[in-house]
């Protein structure tokens, strides 16, 4: 148990912080910046008085920094049995898993996808992949009840425009998709309002997204689900058959990312990626020319 307060206090106490990824007024975080107070150690070792002198804030904004970072803390740290018991919401998604809002797709994934780590969604072309992503962005809005994360989604796309048109078709048609919820719970969620649209053509627009805008909506809670439609494409033209070392140590670090995403906030990451069973030499020159 010591071991788990010490490395709890490692990584929430004295790692350097990213604080525009905090809920705070832009003028705190730059104020923060200023001071050069990079941990929340350091806030915490100091009164409220001498950070008002160092950070040149009100009270009132001094007063909203602490407790800023006092709900960062309570909602990363450890929690005790009898915590566990009495914070049903909590417990529930502990052992929950998104669902699908397919009853044959959820048995067969026995329950739906996992909330900690990476779901690959592969197949051929018009197979579906793109359909059983939105549904999904709209699933996790549901109550957890219902199989849902009662939170928004974010989709990232990478190559294709962001299929609107097809999103808005399943949101009206939720109510016959989604027998198994009362029409008055579907009729209260605003599906379109909670789904976050990022668009990244290149590796240095997807790292941005991935390590600020998204960690940014995860932190306020605006989201519990990320699809990347597709991660594939954007190595196609990035790379060379030459570069293939560069190619994958570039892999293993989104990787990597995406994954402590997900395990940070109980996130569930869909990327999806299109296959096929045979490709020919030109069809091959074609995609390694094409975007």
């Amino acid at each position: 148990m010591q071991n788990d307060v010490e490395s709890f206090e490692s990584k929430l106490l004295y790692q350097e912080m990213d604080w525009d990824q905090f809920d705070l007024n832009p003028k705190v975080i730059a104020a923060l910046k200023k001071a050069d107070i990079k941990s929340v150690k350091e806030i915490l070792n100091l009164s409220e008085a001498d950070l008002q002198r160092l950070m040149k804030l009100s009270s009132a904004d001094i007063q909203y920094l602490l407790k800023t970072i006092s709900r960062t803390l309570r909602k990363n740290s450890m929690l005790t049995a009898l915590q566990l018991y009495q914070d049903k919401h909590h417990l529930t998604s502990q052992h929950q898993k998104l669902s699908l809002g397919c009853s044959v797709l959820d048995n067969l994934l026995k329950g739906g996808i996992p909330l900690v780590g990476i779901t690959e969604l592969a197949g051929e072309s018009s197979a579906g992949k793109t359909q059983i992503s939105l549904q999904l962005c709209l699933c996790v809005q549901y109550p957890y009840k219902y199989g849902g994360l009662e939170s928004g989604a974010v989709y990232i796309c990478t190559e294709d425009v962001f299929p609107s048109k097809r999103l808005q078709q399943l949101i009206d048609q939720q109510h016959k998709l989604r027998a198994d919820v009362p029409t008055e719970i579907i009729q209260k969620i605003k599906f379109g309002n909670s789904i976050f649209i990022e668009h990244a053509a290149d590796l240095d627009t997807f790292h941005n997204c991935i390590t600020k805008r998204i960690s940014l909506l995860l932190t306020r809670g605006m989201a519990r689900l990320v699809v990347v439609d597709s991660i594939a494409a954007l190595f196609r033209c990035e790379f060379g058959v030459s570069d293939s070392v560069t190619k994958a140590r570039y892999l293993q670090t989104f990787g990597a990312q995406l994954h402590s995403l997900s395990t940070r906030f109980r996130t569930p990451i869909m990327c999806i990626n299109q296959v096929t069973d045979a490709v020919s030499e030109s069809e091959a020159a074609q995609c390694n020319c094409s975007g």
